[in-house]
């Protein structure tokens, strides 16, 4: 779900909304880079476009059907690599109605061309399948699929695969690295009485006089693969418009009354994330919230939603101060990441915190829209105990290997940190709706965040990223006595460190630009401990 670390002893001592793949492992394998490096077969072709049409047997718990894969050929090739998980079986490849040759290595599979495809040109292969996706022991953190009932007994089916692979289930180029630029359509058969929903708009269904229906979706724009999804079961279906903005919801029929008033809340959220964010990023697709057997995903255009229609995180308020019960922290964090994940996408995995980060600081843009900046301070604080500081939060890149799970709470204290930083609201909130302008519907590295950042804030902010970012310590700002005065330093990993901080002394704000030398300050003190730093606006260890 793009989710976040917890430390909540009253569930128990695991991460209970962490991404899927936050278990430390530095020993890699072959798998490993097939899934997450860039290789001539991947890079040579462009994906354009993924028509999927798959039959969905709940009681086998099976699929069978194909994918049709356009591409855009980027370097001359007759080899391309197709990514499919190990236990799917592989019916036929077919170009041109002929059959292409194939061999499988793990998750891969490499498909030969009779021919070298030229640069430029466009093709398409259609790519048959069937078998039973590997099923989640415990979704949406590790990752398959979900085969559940609703209250009335029915089948209520649902897929989350983040970080683990979209492959685990239908063929596909499984990196992030490439999104199919002209969107993606999805039919999905299932059995009578029951209804599919997925991404994008609803095209229409058709009986297919053999106990299935057939339920057609097509989403128009980019999307990430992890995102493409399928949520199946006896849906209610509640239609709404905002400003503009059409808004459906599709929950379990026994809910159908709670849930118009609880997803009333997405209407001041649209107002708040389209204020500081700008527009909706897929106006042309719609936002959909759709009732699914687990926590949460932030499926483009048709996000899961699990919270059983509770404040904060099932019940829970992530920050311990009470804040985070003022607000569905499922339908706030997963929508955010409309803007942060599912429009700007990181290339690697590794890169992660693009979207967990910022979709993080979301909630804490949220709050403040709604209940002030007081109550957003205190939300961002209470979030540092969520801080496990065990891992650098870049991940190892080519690997399909996210960084620690801090890249939810300890990227959003980063991100609100920056904002102190700079010290000036208007150049802010310019700053995050800019970014969030240029790079909407694009696939960013790390360095062109800090780039943007250092360029927009005139700020050199690398230092900052660095240290946050790659080590597992935070700036500690040590404070030693010098005559009437004081001197101060930053303690970092991270080499020729500068950050300016803001100490109450006295009652009286002073900002002080320090670096990881002993820097004398002109302030007169009696005792060090006449100085507090702003600790709400700068997460620092003092």
């Amino acid at each position: 779900m793009k989710k976040l670390i917890l430390a909540l002893t009253v569930f128990c001592n695991f991460n209970i909304g962490t991404a899927q793949l936050t278990v430390a492992k530095e020993v890699f394998t072959r798998r490993d880079t097939l899934q997450g490096g860039l290789r001539p077969e991947r890079t040579s072709f462009d994906v354009q476009r993924y028509d999927l049409n798959i039959k969905i047997n709940s009681d086998e718990k099976s699929i069978t059907g194909y994918n049709d894969i356009t591409f855009k050929v980027v370097d001359n090739t007759s080899r391309i690599q197709i990514d499919l998980f190990e236990n799917m079986q592989i019916d036929s490849i077919v170009y041109n109605n002929k059959k292409l040759q194939f061999n499988r290595e793990l998750i891969a599979t490499f498909i030969q061309f009779p021919e070298v495809l030229q640069k430029g040109s466009g093709h398409t292969i259609r790519f048959y399948y069937s078998g039973k996706p590997v099923i989640a022991k415990r979704a949406p953190w590790d990752g398959g699929f979900v085969f559940s009932k609703d209250t009335a007994g029915k089948p209520w089916i649902g897929v989350a695969c983040q970080g683990f692979g979209a492959s685990s289930w239908f063929p596909v180029k499984d990196s992030q690295s490439d999104e199919p630029d002209f969107g993606a359509s999805v039919k999905v058969a299932v059995p009578n009485g029951l209804m599919n929903v997925s991404n994008g708009r609803f095209l229409g269904s058709e009986n297919l006089k053999n106990g299935y229906t057939r339920w057609d979706w097509e989403v128009k724009n980019p999307i990430n693969t992890y995102d493409i999804t399928i949520n199946i079961a006896d849906y209610a279906h509640i239609h709404d418009s905002h400003k503009g903005l059409d808004l459906d919801y599709y929950v379990l029929r026994a809910n159908e009354a709670k849930a118009r008033k609880h997803f009333e809340e997405v209407k001041p959220m649209m107002d708040c994330f389209q204020s500081k964010f700008g527009k909706y990023p897929f106006s042309e697709d719609g936002y959909k919230l759709v009732e699914t057997p687990y926590l949460g995903m932030e499926h483009q255009s048709a996000v899961a939603y699990g919270n059983h229609y509770l404040q904060g995180y099932l019940g829970n308020d992530l920050s311990g101060t009470g804040i985070g019960l003022l607000f569905d922290y499922i339908t706030i964090h997963e929508s955010g990441h409309e803007w942060f994940g599912n429009s700007i996408t990181s290339q690697d995995i590794a890169d992660m915190w693009i979207h967990e980060g910022f979709t993080q600081y979301s909630e804490i843009v949220f709050v403040e829209c709604q209940f002030g900046y007081e109550k957003a301070m205190a939300y961002a604080y209470g979030l540092r105990n969520n801080v496990n500081n065990d891992r650098p939060i870049i991940g190892h890149y080519g690997v399909n290997k996210e960084g620690s799970g801090d890249m939810y709470p300890k990227g959003a204290l980063m991100l609100n940190t920056i904002r102190h930083i700079i010290n000036d609201d208007a150049k802010w909130w310019k700053l995050i709706l800019k970014y969030s302008e240029t790079f909407k519907k694009q696939i960013v590295t790390n360095q062109q965040v800090v780039d943007f950042f250092n360029k927009e804030s005139g700020i050199n902010l690398t230092p900052v990223f660095n240290q946050y970012l790659r080590y597992t310590s935070i700036p500690e700002l040590e404070i030693r006595k010098n005559g009437d005065s004081f001197e101060i330093r930053w303690k970092t990993e991270e080499p020729d460190f500068a950050m300016p901080v803001d100490l109450n002394i006295k009652g009286r704000k002073v900002r002080v630009n320090a670096t990881n030398e002993w820097t004398k300050a002109g302030t007169k003190i009696k005792s060090v401990n006449d100085i507090q730093p702003d600790k709400l606006a700068f997460y620092i260890k003092y």
